[in-house]
């Protein structure tokens, strides 16, 4: 029960946060940083997809070495794929699994045991949330709910991140646009009168 608790108490207070993060990558630190802290794991790492190449690409990590977070590209397809597709998975050998794309580089890390579930928002996989332990760890479905859950919360805050600065952003070139078109109007030249062509889409 007092685990359920700490969960329950980690779950409000990210969310909470999130709430009022608008800094995509923010989110994803608090997220990772709540999961390790509240689990007791060795660390948790939430990935980005990126359709271009089909690689999970880091968005950030808590509490693995530089040296195995740069151990190279990893593959949507190769590295625990199940996860992406079918719902959570979990690895308890790390050594002896083949879902497992870079094993020798895990073990050296000193990682035995692996969670991996899907960031999925409005229908569309955008990550993955993948924690990791030092120790043989039998994940319970407790664990697997917990991670989902604020898997998907961060999921959902940084889509609507990308989404608020993407938006800003178009607002800021329409501004400057309309600046520009502003200065012209105001502005006398030679050339006045002489209509401007505009290139067609």
């Amino acid at each position: 029960m007092k685990k359920q608790l700490i969960n329950y108490e980690t779950l409000l207070k990210v969310t909470k946060a999130i709430s009022h993060s608008k800094d995509p990558e923010e989110v994803a630190l608090m997220t990772v940083e709540s999961i390790k802290t509240a689990l007791g794991v060795k660390g948790c790492a939430l990935f980005l997809f990126n359709r271009k190449n089909n690689e999970l690409q880091l968005a950030t990590s808590y509490g693995l070495s530089d040296e195995y977070i740069n151990k190279g590209p990893v593959s949507a397809l190769r590295s625990i794929a199940q996860s992406l597709e079918e719902g959570p998975v979990a690895i308890y050998d790390v050594t002896d699994d083949p879902r497992i794309q870079y094993p020798i580089e895990a073990q050296k890390e000193g990682i035995a045991s692996l969670l991996s579930v899907s960031i999925v928002v409005a229908g569309n996989l955008i990550g993955a949330m993948r924690v990791y332990t030092a120790e043989p760890w039998e994940f319970t479905l407790e664990d697997v709910n917990f991670v989902q859950s604020l898997a998907q919360v961060a999921g959902m805050a940084i889509n609507m991140a990308r989404y608020t600065k993407g938006l800003k952003s178009s607002i800021d070139v329409l501004k400057t646009m309309r600046e520009v078109q502003t200065h012209r109007s105001t502005r006398r030249t030679p050339y006045e009168g002489v209509p401007i062509s505009v290139p067609s889409d």
